[in-house]
């Protein structure tokens, strides 16, 4: 059995898992400011978890385009008893959503087991001692740029070499930290810095990725993102669901094994459909 291990479990990677995306921020692209309240977030994990989530994504900071960096203090009073109310209730994996390794640590103290990292380390490369010392899972995401430049970034010739090269940095870091590579997953940062061309072919060519860092489940969060708006006429983003699916649909068939999104339960059959359709492929 291949499994994700965290500071409370071993997550079992034989079948893709749905993350559910849960943002406690007044200011995030999809659904900022729908569930700041603790029990408006208590709610909305008893749905996600309803509609089949295996793990909940908990961010305090929003990360879009022309966002603003919020104070580690506020990030903790709005993740800290959200995670700890959610923990109460619910016997299901939580992740962090964050590049600070204070408030990484306020949210492990609450029952988050899994620590989301958007600069895969370079923002606080205390996050892996923190992950290290807890036995956490840790998420290396891949990005460029401090956080005000991450969106902006002049794009790279090649991503699929960026990428990689990267993922390399970050292992290594973690590594050192004392971090073993069953905490590890990897995620290519889907809409962070890349083209719409770019996106599209992290996407379609996640088996090669997959096959380089073999030790190591990939995480996909393409849900809603812009690029799929662009596709789609210029969709809002509350009206991507089709995009996101076909995204999700085809990362799964490329070898993903965790699906970040905001329509769960749609996912969720999206994903079980894929995996039938892989346990059935000859040849």
């Amino acid at each position: 059995m291949r499994y994700w291990q965290t500071s409370r479990r071993k997550i079992d990677l034989d079948r893709t898992l749905v993350m559910a995306v849960l943002n406690v921020t007044p200011d995030s692209f999809s659904d900022g400011g729908q569930h700041l309240g603790r029990d408006e977030a208590i709610k909305r994990v008893e749905i996600m978890i309803t509609e089949g989530a295996d793990i909940i994504d908990i961010g305090g900071e929003s990360t879009r385009p022309g966002s603003e960096r919020v104070t580690e203090e506020i990030e903790i009073e709005r993740v800290a008893p959200v995670i700890a109310a959610i923990n109460e209730r619910f016997d299901i994996p939580i992740s962090i959503d964050t590049s600070k390794s204070s408030v990484a640590k306020a949210a492990l103290a609450a029952g988050a087991e899994i620590v989301n990292d958007i600069s895969g380390l370079r923002f606080d490369q205390r996050i892996a001692e923190v992950a290290a010392k807890n036995n956490t899972g840790l998420i290396l995401m891949h990005s460029r740029g401090e956080f005000h430049e991450m969106h902006g970034q002049r794009p790279v010739d090649d991503i699929m070499y960026d990428v990689a090269a990267d993922f390399r940095r970050g292992v290594d870091s973690a590594r050192v930290a004392g971090i073993r590579d069953e905490q590890i997953v990897l995620d290519v940062g889907i809409g962070f810095g890349k083209t719409l061309a770019q996106n599209l072919e992290l996407i379609a060519n996640i088996d090669k990725l997959a096959t380089d860092f073999a030790n190591f489940p990939f995480l996909i969060g393409a849900s809603r993102k812009s690029f799929i708006g662009k596709i789609l006429g210029d969709a809002p983003a509350d009206k991507r669901l089709s995009g996101s699916l076909a995204a999700a649909a085809i990362a799964v068939w490329n070898g993903a094994k965790i699906i970040r999104v905001h329509d769960i339960k749609e996912t969720v059959d999206c994903v079980r459909m894929i995996e039938t359709l892989l346990a059935a492929r000859t040849g």
